[in-house]
């Protein structure tokens, strides 16, 4: 993760594990965007498991094709469209075959999808996948099949997601849906609705199945983890509305992550993604007082201008993100952040950009996640800012960012370096096949020789004596 710096949005993911032996239909799942989306395929997996289908890696054995969508930029768009192309050739070998679209490109190009250039037969929103079924008989009796009602209280909490590929070592959690922020750039509060909470019961138990089964890593997962709030169910919105008894008893993030800290003492926690004006300093307090939730942070502030921080409706201020992140240092000294940033937004001067130079210079990120900006249809920013900052400056500008951020993130990894580090073993080494691969409490990657008697899913103490732009070259300690 440390080595990617341009696109955090994965290109297509197919997944293979769902198995029933009684079980006589194939789904081929393709998920693509955010960590939501691969949570989310995870759900719809378990839900169809249930109605007969098994998955495959294999696409042109499938009886049912899915691809999990996003929308939040428009090169995620266009990969999904040409896949779809690809489906639809396939189709004409094969008309038995139902190809579906899951997600935020689905609830906003349904009518495109669907009927005007007719590349699938099913269309359904984030927050319909109890629908399928349904659906499915739709399509199975020759007609499209299409919801994407957006919903106030679907959570999916009852629903024991199916966990696709992946290392059998760590596991996404969703522990809150859609996002009330309105940021001016993005897609999400449109396609994934108003936010809401999970039960923390269903959370916990979750987290404790996930033990059960052998996993040591869990990441608590929301469009803003940090405004998670329980007291009963319903938006977020609506907690104005509640009983004193609700408001009483309700669970806020800092005392969530606490109650799964307690829960599960052997997994490690991570969170994603939080939100600086959301952000509690109580949530540091509980990274300091339990060991097992880990010292990293992903903190977007996409921009380090004032001016760019208003028009994108961040709810925050430059002088509040680093007096934030100041605190935070404070309560846990060796606590990493990471950075999602916007370059090239409407009107960005460079006086602004280089407001963003100089805040990554003093918040010294570990990494980060940094995109030319390309407006979204249907956002504010879509409906009524001119996206006026020509190609090549974005750019360049971009490239700086790249740049500076190269900078940091080896700065950063030198400060790991003659120490030991307790490294839980997630994978064999890309680059060599005697290597393990795993990630620090700061969520570095480390590489260090194998052993006699490891295993992934061990966490081993490693000393680490080199790095590179983006990742720990170490050793197992005596």
């Amino acid at each position: 993760m440390q080595e990617k710096y341009i696109d955090e949005t994965k290109q297509g993911e197919a997944f293979a594990i769902a198995e029933k032996p009684e079980n006589s239909k194939k789904l081929f799942l393709e998920s693509y965007g955010c960590q939501m989306n691969f949570s989310d395929s995870e759900i719809v997996a378990s839900i169809l498991n249930e109605q007969g289908y098994n998955t495959t890696l294999k696409v042109e054995e499938a009886d049912l094709i899915l691809l999990n969508t996003c929308s939040i930029r428009e090169k995620a768009e266009q990969t999904v469209r040409m896949r779809l192309s690809q489906f639809k050739n396939l189709k004409k070998e094969r008309p038995s075959m139902t190809v579906g679209v899951l997600g935020c490109m689905a609830e906003r190009l349904k009518t495109k999808f669907l009927e005007e250039e007719q590349l699938v037969d099913l269309v359904v929103g984030p927050d319909a996948y109890r629908d399928l079924p349904n659906l499915l008989k739709e399509t199975e009796d020759g007609r499209d099949a299409i919801n994407v009602i957006l919903s106030k209280e679907e959570t999916y909490a009852d629903i024991n997601p199916v966990r696709l590929g992946g290392n059998g070592v760590t596991a996404f959690v969703t522990i809150t849906r859609g996002c009330d922020n309105m940021c001016t750039f993005c897609v999400v509060p449109f396609t994934r609705g108003r936010e809401r909470s999970r039960d923390p019961h269903s959370i916990i138990q979750e987290c404790k199945n996930l033990l059960d089964n052998g996993y040591k890593e869990i990441t608590l997962l929301g469009q803003n983890v940090d405004s998670y709030l329980w007291y009963g169910g319903g938006p977020k919105k609506d907690f104005v509305k509640a009983s004193e008894m609700q408001k009483a008893t309700a669970v806020d993030f800092a005392q969530l992550l606490e109650l799964v800290a307690k829960a599960v003492p052997e997994m490690r926690i991570r969170f994603s993604t939080s939100n600086p004006q959301d952000m509690s300093l109580d949530v540091f307090r509980m990274i300091a007082k339990h060991d097992n939730i880990c010292n990293y942070v992903h903190l977007p502030v996409q921009s380090g201008s004032n001016n760019m921080l208003l028009a994108m409706n961040r709810q925050h201020t430059r002088e509040e993100y680093l007096d934030l992140i100041r605190k935070a240092k404070e309560i846990v000294p060796d606590i990493a952040f990471s950075q999602d940033m916007i370059i090239g937004f409407c009107n960005e001067t460079e006086e602004d950009h280089q407001d963003t130079l100089s805040l990554m210079k003093e918040v010294e990120y570990d990494y980060g996640y940094m995109f030319a900006y390309s407006e979204r249809p249907g956002t504010p920013a879509h409906k009524k800012m001119e996206d006026n900052i020509p190609f090549e400056v974005k750019q360049k500008r971009l490239n700086e960012v790249i740049e500076l951020q190269r900078e940091l993130s080896r700065k950063r990894m030198e400060t790991y370096v003659g120490r030991t580090h307790q490294i839980l073993i997630e994978g064999t080494s890309r680059k060599n096949e005697n290597q393990w691969k795993g990630r620090n409490s700061q969520n570095a990657v480390c590489v260090f020789d194998m052993l006699e008697g490891q295993k992934i899913g061990d966490i081993v103490n490693v000393f680490v004596y080199d790095n590179t732009q983006g990742t720990l070259l170490g050793r197992t300690a005596e």
